[in-house]
């Protein structure tokens, strides 16, 4: 019998591109994308919005379902528009990192690697517009204002990057879960969403593979919370932020 000589990651990839990703319907569908202000596309209107939709893709995901595997080629970049997308690396021991939530509006892949140097997965059915690489850095060229943009994406990652480290470096386990809390919070107003109740599509596994902390360590804590007044837990995995303040002294600044 004949050998495929394709691996495991382009068989995934290409199924991944025949039934998820498509390309937009229309000349500009970005222009009436409900969260475009959010996105790198806000830095372009009219004629210039049109020539980004022609390298733009539709991608959907299912919950569970990979977006790429940490060492696969780094073709895309991706802008997620709807739903949650959780951002980890496996560690030699195979102990895994949550490194990031993505919402609606964040950017992933940016980073300048032939590979990618994490692994992307849908927390929550999600949709992304992915961008491949080259197109988009020809699209930069034209528009500068898009790489302006695209420089203050990388400014935030490198600043959220700072605050995980802080987190994770000096913060005890209540203060650590209020900072996380909080920063949902204040990422659901700049969505346009209430900042409480906040919704939590990620599994306790994975907010303590995020917060470096145990599964039951983030089930106490949020009990802890809950029993203090500080947090009500409500049906559909939201939590309801009652008493910001104590919220915000626990995290100190978070």
């Amino acid at each position: 019998m004949e050998q495929s000589n394709h691996s495991p990651f382009d068989v995934r990839n290409r199924r991944l591109t025949e039934a998820k990703s498509r390309p937009t319907p229309s000349a500009s569908p970005c222009a009436a994308c409900g969260v475009r202000h959010l996105t790198v596309c806000a830095a372009l209107e009219g004629p210039e919005l049109e020539q980004l939709a022609d390298i733009v893709h539709n991608v959907e995901l299912e919950a569970g379902q990979p977006l790429f595997d940490e060492g696969e080629r780094a073709d895309y970049v991706f802008n997620v528009t709807a739903g949650c997308v959780k951002v980890y690396k496996l560690l030699p021991d195979g102990r895994r990192q949550v490194t990031g939530f993505l919402f609606a509006g964040d950017f992933l892949g940016l980073a300048n690697q032939d590979f990618y140097a994490f692994s992307a997965e849908a927390v929550s059915p999600a949709t992304l517009c992915r961008f491949q690489r080259g197109k988009l850095e020809g699209a930069m060229e034209r528009f500068p204002q898009l790489e302006k943009r695209l420089l203050g994406v990388a400014s935030h990652e490198l600043a959220v990057a700072q605050e995980q480290m802080l987190l994770l470096g000096r913060k005890t386990a209540k203060e650590r879960l209020a900072s996380f809390l909080l920063r949902l919070s204040r990422g659901a107003e700049r969505r346009g969403q209430p900042a409480s109740p906040v919704r939590l599509p990620m599994t306790r596994a994975d907010i303590g593979d995020y917060l470096g902390l145990t599964t039951e360590t983030v089930s106490r804590v949020m009990t802890q919370l809950k029993g203090q007044g500080t947090i009500s837990l409500l049906p559909s995995g939201q939590v309801d932020l009652g008493d910001l303040e104590t919220l915000e002294d626990l995290a100190g600044g978070y």
